[in-house]
């Protein structure tokens, strides 16, 4: 009786079909076919926009912010025109912000320690406005603008623990939550102090992108 050998099966292969993705184009940024000098990239990548210009989804924030200005728009504001979204989250993130367990002056204080430590020319003229406002000594608001320690105990605690939230990233020493709670602070305080630096880090960083200017306005 004879016997057939079945054909030796084939094993499969163990590299499998490599899988075609379509490729997708990055959005098109048109710059200047010109060469222009470095300040001038920001200005043509980062126009101040007017209510005409810019896009249709910021003409409302726009709007309500003129008004505030008595019909005029700052000039920052026509910059982040730019970003519908990012106007919006950082005006939206500071009226929650206004609305915190701090005091205004120490609402002021976490802003000033943001902008003076981010290099924010502008923040640090508007917010000094808004201190002098407030009628706050002028010791405080020098020592806000240089950088220096603080006199007051209490506004010194928060000073430092506005720092020190920055210089590890959230992760506080327990003797530096300790000592900005016996200054008189809560832990809600604390959690506040977070929401103001992340919504003047978004505000700083995004006026030094656009390169804004404190004395610039748009009628």
């Amino acid at each position: 009786m004879s016997t057939t050998t079945p054909p030796s099966a084939t094993p499969p292969s163990a590299t499998p079909p490599s899988a075609t993705f379509p490729s997708v184009a990055p959005p098109s940024v048109t710059l200047p076919s010109v060469t222009l000098p470095s300040g001038e990239v920001f200005t043509a990548v980062f126009p101040v926009h007017g209510t005409d210009t810019a896009p249709a989804a910021a003409v409302p924030t726009m709007t309500a912010v003129a008004a505030r200005f008595g019909g005029r728009l700052p000039a920052a504001v026509g910059r982040l025109a730019t970003s519908p979204e990012l106007l919006s989250g950082f005006l939206t993130l500071t009226a929650i912000f206004d609305t915190s367990t701090l005091p205004a002056v120490d609402r002021e204080i976490v802003i000033m320690t943001v902008a003076t430590r981010n290099g924010c020319d502008l923040c640090v003229a508007m917010h000094t406005a808004t201190l002098r406002g407030l009628h706050a000594p002028a010791e405080l608001i020098d020592a806000l603008r240089t950088e220096t320690a603080v006199a007051d105990p209490r506004h010194a605690a928060l000073q430092r623990f506005t720092h020190t939230v920055m210089d590890t990233a959230g992760e506080v020493p327990a003797e530096d939550l300790t000592a900005f709670l016996a200054a008189g602070y809560t832990a809600r305080n604390a959690l506040d102090v977070v929401l103001g630096i992340g919504t003047y880090t978004m505000s700083t960083f995004a006026n030094r992108l656009v390169r804004s200017h404190a004395e610039s306005s748009v009628g």
